[in-house]
């Protein structure tokens, strides 16, 4: 059952698509992305229930769009609980039964807005019920109306490879993988072999996060490069530094910059996101 907010969001010419969960990294990257003066749209379904509340008070906080319809009175919305050891290996605690794995094709309002230059799905692998096919249906769509179609990732659930998500990938301009990610998917030893595997799938640009060592930047008939990470950095909390480095990418690329300019604006922002407690503080 569907049940619309109480208000209207105002913005109604977003620059900007997020697809994906709530409470992880679509809404990591949309607030990031807000916070730099963007006009974000998030596709994501959320329970009607506080902590759904609180999304949508978020949300209205930072001028990012949510669809009317997005609330489930049936399901209740996911959130995360992220616990760091000593060691600094995070540990994520989830109900598998809330929003956080409940998106599905229809919930994502198509055809995007003409005002939108960029769509970017936050997380491959998260939901269960967009597997290869609804992506390739998203992205398809997407490019057929012109927009840069970015994607994230998580760690495959069901040991997918890149060769099964092909059919999605080939609309892909930017792929967003950490290094974990990309040897898992590929099956490969290192990131510069994981990055030309994807490339080979279809992926248009590869930039492959590696954390402290930075990123691995793999464009279209080009040779790999390695973006160092920014010197100085200090690392507390790690969360949120990924979706940092995407938004920071996104911002970047909707200002017309070049791949390289926008890999290391996104090292800048994952090294600012991982020196505080929290996803989307630094700013």
């Amino acid at each position: 059952m569907k049940r619309k907010m109480k208000f209207k969001m105002r913005q109604t010419t977003p620059e900007i698509i997020i697809i994906g969960a709530a409470i992880l990294d679509a809404l990591n990257e949309a607030t990031v992305l807000a916070k730099f003066g963007k006009k974000v749209r998030l596709e994501t379904v959320i329970g009607f229930d506080r902590a759904g509340d609180y999304i949508v008070e978020h949300c209205r906080k930072y001028r990012i769009e949510l669809p009317e319809d997005c609330t489930r009175k049936e399901i209740p919305t996911g959130i995360n609980v992220v616990l760091i050891d000593r060691k600094g290996a995070r540990h994520f605690l989830t109900d598998p039964q809330s929003t956080l794995r409940k998106l599905t094709i229809e919930d994502i309002h198509m055809p995007f807005p003409e005002s939108a230059g960029i769509v970017c799905f936050a997380s491959i692998f998260v939901f269960p019920e967009i597997g290869p096919e609804e992506m390739e249906k998203i992205f398809r769509h997407a490019k057929e109306l012109g927009k840069t179609v970015c994607a994230d990732m998580t760690k495959r659930k069901k040991n997918e490879t890149a060769e099964e998500i092909a059919c999605a990938l080939q609309y892909v301009d930017y792929l967003f993988p950490n290094e974990e990610e990309a040897l898992l998917l590929t099956g490969k030893d290192t990131v510069e072999e994981a990055a030309q595997t994807l490339r080979d799938s279809g992926a248009g640009t590869v930039v492959v996060k590696c954390g402290g060592r930075g990123c691995y930047l793999l464009e279209k008939e080009k040779e790999g490069v390695w973006i160092p990470a920014e010197e100085g950095a200090v690392c507390i909390d790690t969360t949120g530094a990924g979706d940092s480095f995407a938004a920071g990418f996104l911002f970047a690329l909707s200002e017309g910059k070049s791949p390289l300019e926008c890999a290391e604006y996104g090292n800048r922002c994952g090294a600012r996101a991982v020196g505080v407690v929290g996803a989307t503080e630094w700013l």
